[in-house]
């Protein structure tokens, strides 16, 4: 666990394959913002047998609504948000061909299931310390549904963007393993 991945954007089964929960990785490459909100209507598009806003083989979807930028910056604030209000449309995405996705919390059955099935990774970003993840956004624009504001689709360019993989394709959950180290360093 002691290992650091650098990985690029977009991924592929063998870039996240080697991944195990718990292991440290820097992203590099385009990721893509999107919360509930933007999700709904992604969704809806499938339905509808519609084209989406934003190409999702082999992507990283970002759950952030960032804070405008200050003077001299491209983003404020990108910290991660709570990542099972997403779980009602991740399993969808996932079988499109979406392999990773960033956020904080836990995430639901159904969906870890999807990861395992479809080979994607959940990784959880820092939260609370959403000024040091904005450090490693290098450019920023919108591509979709600009009315939702923060919410809106967003293809940020990062460097170097540190995240924890927390569900690997293998269905290990770090949350899980990390209770369970807990307990028995406690007992």
């Amino acid at each position: 666990m002691d290992e650091i991945y650098h990985l690029e954007t977009p991924f592929n089964a063998q870039d996240i394959e080697p991944l195990r929960a718990g292991d440290r990785v820097t992203l590099s490459g385009v990721l893509y913002t999107a919360r509930d909100a933007a999700h709904r209507r992604l969704l809806e598009l499938v339905e509808q047998g519609a084209a989406l806003p934003i190409p999702v083989e082999g992507q990283v979807i970002y759950y952030v609504g960032p804070s405008p930028a200050p003077p001299g910056r491209v983003i404020g604030a990108a910290g991660p948000t709570t990542s099972y209000r997403m779980d009602p449309y991740a399993p969808k995405l996932l079988e499109m061909g979406l392999k990773g996705m960033i956020g904080k919390g836990k995430r639901s059955q159904e969906v870890v299931e999807a990861m395992v099935r479809y080979k994607a990774v959940y990784m959880a970003a820092i939260g609370g310390a959403g000024a040091l993840m904005a450090q490693a956004v290098k450019a920023v624009r919108v591509v979709a549904y600009e009315d939702l504001g923060p919410e809106a689709i967003r293809e940020l360019k990062v460097e170097r963007l540190p995240v924890v993989v927390v569900n690997d394709t293998q269905g290990n959950d770090l949350y899980i393993q990390g209770q369970k180290a807990y307990k028995r360093a406690s007992a």
